[in-house]
Formats: C-alpha cells, sequence, structure tokens
C-alpha cells in the first residue's frame, strides 16, 4: 500500500476511534447524571469546560503540532481521553459537579487535540503526494484540490456520523454493561487504539523541519482569507448550536411530549445524516469540484432561509393546545431541520476544504488550530445563547437568531478569495 495512503487511513482509523468515544461518553454522562438526580442546568454545567477548553486548545495546540509534531499531539488527545474517562469511574459519592466539570474539561481538550492533529495531518500527507507527482503543473494543482476536498469530506462526514453511532453506543453500553465497566471498556479500548496508531504514523508528520522553532505569537494567522474563513465559521457554528443545543431537545420533551429515548434518537440520527452528506459533498458539489469563497457565500445564504422558513411555519402554528397542531409543528420541524442538515453539512465540508487549501504547509497545524479556536468559540456562545433565548422567545427566537447569524455568515464570505491561491 503507498505509504500517504497507508498514514491517510491510519490517522482516519484513529479519529474514527476517537470520536466513538467522544460520543459515548457525553450520552454517559447525560443518561447517568440525570439517573443521579441531577437538574437539566447541572447536567448542562458539566460540559460547560467541555466547550470552553476546546478554544484554548485550538489556539495553542497548533502551535504545539508544529513545534512537536502532529503524532505527539494527537497521542496526547487519546491519552488524556483515557485518563478522562477513567476519571469518571470512582464512586458516586466523589462524582461532585466540579469533579466532573475537571473530567469533560479534559476530554475537551482531547477532542480538539485529536481533530486538530487528525484534519492538518490529511493536509501534511497530502502535500507530501503533491511533491512526489509527476503530472504537470497545471493538472496536478486542480487534482490535488480535487483530492483533498474528497479526503478532508470523507474524514468529517466520517467522523460526525461515528459521533452519532457514538450516542447509541454510550446508551446501549449503560443498558447492558453500567456506567464504570462501559468506561473501562471505552477507556481500554481507546488505549490499544492509542498505541497502534502511536507505532504507524511517522513520528515527524506535521512537525517544522526549519530550523527555526515556531513563536507562539504565530498561532494567530496574518493570512486574511484564513482569518475571514475563521469569522465565517464562528457564525455558522454559532447557528447550529443556538437551536440545537439546548432549545431543540427541550422543546421536543416540553412541547411535542417526546420521552428520553426518542430525543435521543432523533439527535443521533440527524448527527448521522449530517455526517454521510459531509462524506458525500465532493459527489453533491461535482459541478463545481474545487470549491472557492464564492461557493461558501451562496451556500451560507441559502441555509439562512431554512431556519427562517421553519421560524415562519411555526408561528402559524404558533397555537399549540391541539393534537392537529402538534402534529403539524412535529412535521415542520423533523423536515425543516433535516433540509438544513443536508445544507448545513455540505457547507461545513466546503468550510473544512477551504481551511486547509488556505493553510500554509509548513504552519498548517497553527491555521487550522486558529480556525477551529474561532468554530469553538462560536459553539460555546451558540450554547449560551441557546438556553438563554429559548428561555425568553421560545424555539422560534433561536430560529431567528439561527438565520441571523447565517446572513452575517453569507455577508463575511464576501471577504473569501474567489479563487484558490494557496493550495496543497
Amino acid at each position: 500500500m503507498e505509504t500517504n495512503t497507508k498514514n491517510y487511513l491510519t490517522i482516519t482509523a484513529g479519529y474514527w476511534a476517537f470520536t466513538l468515544t467522544d460520543g459515548a461518553i457525553r450520552m454517559l454522562v447525560v443518561l447517568y447524571f440525570h439517573l443521579l438526580g441531577y437538574s437539566a442546568f447541572e447536567v448542562a454545567m458539566l460540559f460547560l469546560f467541555y466547550e470552553f477548553f476546546g478554544i484554548i486548545t485550538n489556539l495553542v495546540g497548533g502551535w504545539l503540532g508544529v513545534k512537536l509534531g502532529l503524532n505527539v499531539t494527537m497521542h496526547i488527545g487519546m491519552a488524556l481521553q483515557v485518563i478522562a474517562l477513567l476519571m469518571l469511574t470512582v464512586s458516586d459519592s466523589m462524582l461532585s459537579v466540579a469533579y466532573v466539570m475537571f473530567a469533560q474539561a479534559l476530554s475537551g481538550i482531547a477532542k480538539d487535540l485529536n481533530k486538530m492533529s487528525a484534519k492538518a495531518g490529511v493536509k501534511t500527507v497530502l502535500g507530501k503526494a503533491k511533491e512526489h507527482s509527476n503530472q504537470n503543473k497545471s493538472d496536478k494543482s486542480t487534482n490535488q484540490d480535487s483530492k483533498l476536498f474528497k479526503w478532508v469530506a470523507i474524514l468529517t462526514g466520517s467522523k460526525n456520523a461515528l459521533k452519532g453511532i457514538g450516542y447509541f453506543l454510550g446508551a446501549f453500553l449503560l443498558d447492558v454493561a453500567g456506567f464504570r465497566l462501559s468506561l473501562f471498556i471505552l477507556a481500554g479500548s481507546l488505549f490499544i487504539v492509542l498505541i497502534i496508531t502511536l507505532l504507524l504514523i511517522p513520528k515527524e508528520l506535521g512537525k517544522n523541519k526549519t530550523n527555526a522553532k515556531p513563536k507562539f505569537t504565530q498561532v494567530f494567522s496574518n493570512t486574511s482569507a484564513i482569518n475571514w474563513l475563521s469569522a465565517t465559521r464562528f457564525f455558522l457554528f454559532g447557528s447550529r448550536d443556538v437551536w440545537f443545543v439546548v432549545a431543540l431537545p427541550v422543546f421536543l420533551v416540553e412541547i411535542l411530549n417526546w420521552n428520553y429515548t426518542q430525543v435521543g434518537t432523533f439527535m443521533a440520527l440527524w448527527i448521522i445524516g449530517y455526517g454521510v452528506v459531509q462524506a458525500l459533498a465532493p459527489k453533491l458539489l461535482s459541478r463545481t469540484n474545487t470549491p472557492t469563497g464564492f461557493t461558501a457565500k451562496i451556500l451560507a445564504f441559502i441555509l439562512a432561509l431554512i431556519p427562517a422558513a421553519i421560524a415562519i411555519a411555526l408561528m402559524q402554528n404558533a397555537n399549540l393546545k391541539t393534537s392537529v397542531n402538534l402534529e403539524n409543528v412535529e412535521l415542520i420541524l423533523i423536515s425543516g431541520l433535516f433540509i438544513f442538515a443536508i445544507v448545513f453539512a455540505i457547507n461545513s465540508a466546503v468550510h473544512s476544504y477551504l481551511i486547509l487549501a488556505y493553510a500554509d504547509h509548513d504552519k498548517v497545524a497553527m491555521n487550522v488550530g486558529f480556525y477551529y479556536m474561532a468554530n469553538a468559540a462560536g459553539r460555546l456562545t451558540g450554547t449560551v445563547l441557546s438556553g438563554l433565548i429559548y428561555q425568553n422567545h421560545g424555539l422560534i427566537g433561536c430560529l431567528w437568531v439561527s438565520a441571523g447569524f447565517l446572513i452575517v455568515t453569507g455577508g463575511l464570505s464576501f471577504m473569501l478569495p474567489k479563487h484558490l491561491k494557496n493550495t496543497v
């Protein structure tokens, strides 16, 4: 097997294994601490540091990736996840909110170190493939851009699909093995994967080969395309989480009277479907084989129409006292959100490609880290706003804010380059 293909498959397999544990641990924590009698607010607080430390990790992680190598940062992430899983195996009397928040902080750091390393690793691996290509320069650039989009879409899409499967895995393990044995199973499995990928992934992957040491100040990108793309990413993911994280599950329980199993199944299927569409994005955009900033702009404005349309439709059925109206609301919401998932997934896949296309090969880890710092900040902002806006204005209010965020995303996308100048 070609070395670059083997490295790509190893990175992807390690990312998959980590993602399964990431989805499973979230479901385990939500369900088990609900069983222990934690309030909804206390359960939400358990994940606050998970999101907050994602911002810090993405900022620092890229610098570490260049300094130490992506092999090291990827496996530091895996090791921290193993520790976070094992921390939760203590007795119930020790599982205070503060203790679990700290464990989730480690899990958040682990997740973003692993994600940054995997994404940057794909760029690095494909960059090496380009160096050894014998094609003419024009064909080489076009084919490598197309190949990068395809590989990144598969990596990102499969990750999200597996995170949804992880939700099922966590609930299944809790049911058949109990909380603590489930954690030991996940920790042990991930540790085995850690050892295998540590041996297979090149030690120098992504490491700065020049004599100059990377300065920490370099984590703040001085490339305008990356800065503008990071700004669009902030609002793109804020637009999703402002309704998805808190408002949607609470609405499904309070208004539509769904049980927890139904809510969990819907959320998992949404994430899996979203991931599948991401992986298929290159085929869905076959006429524009290598997306540009223009592609991202058009998709953002199209996406903005969807939450606005859902909000308007829900406003027409605002009287939720009759079963007929509840059925209408359920149909509007489910169909609308799955349409949103399709367009959002394609938009996200285009963004994930563009950050690697814009990134400097020698500083790819820092560029990707800065970009995902904006991603994490958008998720944190969306999470906070989701609870705040839902409490005061309901799901309809959250959907209008989502539409507003997406209009801003489209507006910022005007600043993205129309053509790729810095590709693989």
